[in-house]
């Protein structure tokens, strides 16, 4: 075990996250050590207790604890990668260049590591490292469950540029979901604030967010206001309907926790819609039986954003996963059959 130490923060490693400044100082740390020294207040910021998302600025002292000096199991590492991993990881590039990579993250893979996840696309980034001189770098997160399109960055420069963008809404996402349900009206804006609802672990809610009538949302602790807009591409019946989903904030399960509050769950969405097999056309129940598969319909369809070396405004579009492929075949909705940005064709 080494020594407590005190690093600085260099000029070229502001704004970035401590877990992952953390990580690149100490490579043989995995997360889930990183996460439990933060909690223990054993790494400090300016002598303040700090958590791994916490963001550093430059000049600011890390208080960094007695390490251990050897590698932990190979499936700790954040350079380990199997061939079929690497595999994985290489087919779901949609699009790169010297500075940017977007992947199709799978549906089912964690955009980055915690207590219980040692497989992430965090760690497995490095399968895509090439001759670059570090592995690529995330500048945003999906959902768990959630697929589709994801930048990494390679390269640190561009990463700041992709995370101003990102934090400044310079960015336009749009995410395609199927929901229980047809909204009404077909198209419009929810503006229920979200706060994170009490309780850990098995008996509690967990990561669950609550939503809080936008009245409320000052009045109550830990809520934060939350924007979503949607637009009803194609509806089977009054059973399910296909939307286009732009989340103008971003903020933790908020197109699940938004489109669960209005009474149209995402299918797949045992969290925040049930598990329920059956839907009457009421909106209830995120299962719709047959032979309609289980897992999360929400897909992070494409992403517009202005290169940050460039300066070019860029389109990154990414199929459809194969779970939500043979349910939008089973009930007949073509992507080609909608446009590429529904709320632009209504302005």
């Amino acid at each position: 075990m080494s020594g407590v130490q005190t690093l600085n923060v260099g000029e070229d490693e502001g704004d970035q996250r401590l877990d992952r400044w953390f990580r690149r100082k100490f490579p043989h740390v995995s997360q889930i050590q990183i996460e439990k020294m933060c909690r223990k207040g054993e790494i400090r910021v300016d002598s303040g207790r700090v958590k791994p998302a916490t963001r550093l600025a430059v000049g600011q002292m890390v208080r960094i604890p007695p390490l251990p000096e050897t590698r932990g199991p190979a499936v700790d590492r954040p350079n380990h990668v199997s061939k079929a991993d690497a595999q994985m990881m290489k087919e779901a590039v949609i699009w790169q260049d010297d500075h940017i990579i977007a992947l199709n993250k799978p549906a089912g893979l964690p955009t980055q590591g915690g207590s219980k996840q040692l497989r992430h696309v965090d760690g497995l980034s490095v399968a895509l490292q090439g001759t670059h001189d570090e592995k690529p770098r995330l500048v945003h997160r999906l959902d768990k469950d959630t697929s589709g399109v994801l930048l990494l960055a390679r390269t640190r420069m561009a990463a700041k540029g992709l995370t101003d963008a990102l934090r400044h809404r310079g960015t336009r996402k749009i995410y395609w979901a199927a929901v229980a349900g047809v909204p009404h009206p077909r198209m419009g804006t929810v503006k229920y604030g979200l706060v994170k609802a009490p309780g850990h672990g098995a008996k509690g809610e967990a990561e669950k967010m609550l939503c809080i009538h936008p009245a409320e949302v000052d009045r109550t602790e830990g809520a934060k206001r939350a924007t979503t807009d949607y637009a009803v591409l194609s509806a089977l019946g009054a059973r399910a309907s296909w939307l286009a989903l732009v989340p103008v904030t971003g903020r933790t399960h908020q197109l699940r926790a938004h489109m669960a509050e209005m009474g149209h769950p995402i299918v797949g969405d045992g969290k925040y819609g049930g598990s329920g097999q059956e839907n009457l056309g009421d909106g209830w129940g995120a299962q719709l039986g047959g032979d309609i598969s289980r897992k999360l319909h929400l897909h992070a369809r494409s992403l517009t954003f202005e290169h940050p070396i460039t300066g070019a405004v860029m389109t990154v579009t990414a199929p459809l996963p194969d779970h939500m492929a043979r349910t939008w075949e089973q009930v007949e909705w073509l992507p080609s059959d909608v446009p590429v940005d529904p709320f632009e064709e209504e302005l």
